[in-house]
């Protein structure tokens, strides 16, 4: 792959997805709590935002927002980030949210065997309205990009979302600009319009366009439909050469991808996690990352998104793929070790835990 020059772009990454307002009831539950802490997070804008609040790189965000106090505090989030907002669109308020709204995200905690437990509030939010054309993503790309990020969770908001997502990819390539998709499976998105049938439809059209995917354990399957042996419904069982195997069926079929990144992830119980991950390079093969077990986890929503984006920056910064994934684990890691769906993680923490996996304190 050939990256552009940092010199001749306005930004070194720009992610596409719905930016939503979480609330979080800290050590209680969403059902009986009295008060809830906010963040802001998405799927996508996670990536942009661990792009430049842990690894310093200029970040961008293309979604939209309601024009009313929610929009606005979900935007000074935003700001706080240190991710450009200009490339955001606003959409008026029509007093009651019936012609568009603000997503909302509840997540809490788990603990033992209890898991962690999200409740979105999502329907015709304002990032669902947007439709081809809406955006001129050929002044973007124009401009100077990078890299490209989105996934399955904007594909799968509204019938419009991946005809944008697909015109933006276009539109990208065109411009030479690295892209990446995060399949990003949530069987709640797709529940009621098809489930995984259109799920997978929608995203064998879409991964064509990518340079790199980025997938969990599930994600392949739910998304695309392969097949990984000795694999138990539980995902308790991650056998790596099942992994590889479908992994290696995944580059066959898609030959236009360069890379392909996977994390194995298994969960004893709410608090503490199995965390490593492969890697597939074209023309180099497979590279297992750095095992780290029984991590304490504070945290498992936003681990995928860690990943992706420590992996990008390790690529982007031409480190070898072996330093990459590591850096994905390291920071798919750390960023469960905080509440929150967005990385407050740094550089110099992720760097230690690749360089020193068995030590447990980053000082």
């Amino acid at each position: 792959m050939k990256i552009k020059r940092e010199d001749d772009c306005q930004y070194d990454l720009l992610s596409l997805g719905e930016v939503m307002l979480r609330l979080d009831p800290g050590e209680g539950r969403v059902r009986t709590t009295r008060s809830f802490k906010v963040w802001e997070g998405g799927g996508e804008y996670n990536v942009a935002r661990a792009m430049k609040k842990c690894f310093n790189k200029r970040s961008a965000v293309v979604s939209v927002l309601v024009k009313n106090e929610v929009g606005k505090l979900i935007e000074d989030l935003i700001l706080q980030g240190g991710v450009d907002t200009q490339l955001i669109k606003w959409k008026d308020f029509d007093g009651l949210g019936r012609s568009a709204r603000n997503g909302i995200n509840f997540t809490e905690k788990g603990f033992g065997v209890r898991g962690a437990l999200g409740c979105s509030d999502r329907g015709h939010t304002a990032i669902s309205k947007l439709k081809p054309g809406d955006i001129d993503w050929d002044k973007i790309f124009y401009d100077g990009v990078r890299w490209f990020h989105t996934g399955g969770i904007f594909a799968g908001l509204s019938e419009n979302s991946p005809l944008v997502i697909l015109e933006a990819m276009e539109s990208a390539k065109s411009h030479g600009t690295i892209i990446s998709y995060d399949l990003n499976y949530r069987q709640s998105l797709w529940k009621s319009v098809g489930g995984q049938k259109a799920c997978q439809e929608i995203n064998n059209k879409i991964i064509k366009y990518a340079d790199i995917v980025f997938g969990n354990e599930e994600d392949f399957t739910a998304c695309l439909g392969f097949k990984v042996e000795g694999i138990d419904k539980n995902y308790m069982s991650l056998p790596i050469e099942g992994f590889k195997s479908m992994v290696n069926d995944v580059s066959k079929k898609y030959q236009n991808l360069k890379i392909i990144g996977t994390t194995l992830r298994s969960v004893q119980h709410a608090g503490i996690n199995d965390w490593e991950a492969i890697a597939w390079k074209k023309n180099e093969g497979f590279i297992q990352s750095m095992s780290l077990s029984d991590l304490p986890i504070y945290d498992r929503v936003g681990g995928g998104d860690g990943f992706a984006s420590g992996m990008i920056y390790g690529i982007m910064e031409d480190l070898g793929l072996e330093k990459a994934i590591n850096y994905g684990v390291a920071h798919g890691a750390l960023a469960m070790t905080t509440p929150g769906d967005t990385s407050m993680v740094s550089l110099e923490e992720v760097i230690r835990l690749t360089e020193n996996p068995n030590s447990r304190v980053i000082r």
